[in-house]
């Protein structure tokens, strides 16, 4: 945890600043970190003050509300503000773009969503902060195989992750045999439903930790992701897809998950967003994909704090919509 102690500004304070023409000279380029902790119990935001919030090129934290105008709202100071903290002080452009994808998210249909987030992901390949956990990173052989079973059981297209050995990662390769079996479900009026799963003991543990950096160029990279997206095709098959959780939803795991019209998980389920730590943002759809089932805030918070989401919290956040024994 870094030695950060922050300041949680008065309501009346920080409105008056955020009045002032200086306002980002003063809370943001004069700051330690680009956060504005704000004590906002009992207050609310008034229209002006939730446009000068969003417009902050910092994360803006309510603390004691849960008015809509912040990136994240807390009860109070404690571990949640101190994770928030260490969260913004290791990976501080991450965590700005984070925020600023959700808040520009908020007014974008899918596709747009999806490219956006793009976008900001793609620029992060380049940052210090992910050079940095790269370098640091442990790598294995690369498997070449796609790790997707499709199966069609009468109108059911089952689809089931299947790299138990690395619990599922979210490899290129999966990425585009998915991309190919959901445009199968699209096209074929007869599958009434697709059934996403994985097997082993968990769903997915999240992008291949193997294949991160290994793109030469990340626009070329942006191209693929908008391309091959099956964010955007589980989106567009809305009531027709659900996810069949068990086990771990990491990263892509827990952002296509989110994707589906119907989430079912186990009891032994957990849910967690951990790129920002990586010096990245979700890149799976998750910008896009889990503010629709949990809101911007939340969202937010999963990602900023890397906490981990068991399937009860889940299901009354609204991220699943029900659990049922292993």
């Amino acid at each position: 945890m870094p030695d950060i102690q922050l300041e949680m500004l008065p309501f009346a304070d920080a409105e008056a600043s955020l009045r002032s023409p200086y306002a980002i000279d003063d809370l943001v380029v004069a700051a330690e970190l680009p956060i504005l902790v704000v004590d906002a119990a009992g207050q609310k935001v008034q229209p002006d003050m939730a446009s000068s919030l969003r417009a902050l090129p910092a994360v803006t934290i309510g603390v004691g509300t849960t008015d809509p105008a912040f990136d994240v709202v807390v009860d109070g100071p404690g571990i949640l503000l101190d994770a928030i903290t260490s969260t913004v002080s290791d990976s501080t452009d991450a965590a700005l773009a984070l925020v600023q994808v959700l808040r520009a998210g908020e007014g974008l249909g899918v596709i747009d969503a999806l490219a956006l987030e793009s976008f900001a992901y793609a620029a992060l390949l380049g940052s210090t902060r992910f050079a940095t956990w790269l370098a640091g990173r442990s790598t294995r052989p690369r498997e070449e195989r796609d790790g997707l079973e499709v199966a069609r059981d009468g109108d059911v297209l089952r689809v089931t992750f299947s790299r138990p050995e690395v619990h599922n990662a979210y490899s290129a390769m999966v990425r585009d045999r998915l991309s190919e079996a959901l445009q199968l479900a699209l096209a074929d009026e007869s599958i009434t439903s697709v059934v996403l799963a994985g097997a082993g003991a968990s769903f997915c543990s999240g992008g291949d930790l193997d294949e991160f950096g290994t793109a030469a160029d990340p626009m070329a990279a942006h191209r693929v992701r908008t391309a091959r997206s099956p964010a955007a095709l589980l989106t567009e098959l809305g009531p027709r897809a659900e996810a069949r959780v068990h086990g771990a939803a990491i990263g892509a795991g827990c952002e296509l998950a989110a994707c589906c019209g119907r989430v079912t998980a186990t009891e032994d389920a957990w849910f967690a967003l951990p790129e920002i730590a990586m010096g990245l943002i979700p890149g799976a759809g998750g910008t896009m994909s889990l503010p629709r089932k949990i809101g911007r805030q939340r969202t937010a918070r999963l990602a900023l704090t890397g906490e981990k989401l068991d399937a009860p919290g889940a299901l009354v956040w609204g991220l699943v919509d029900r659990v049922v024994a292993r």
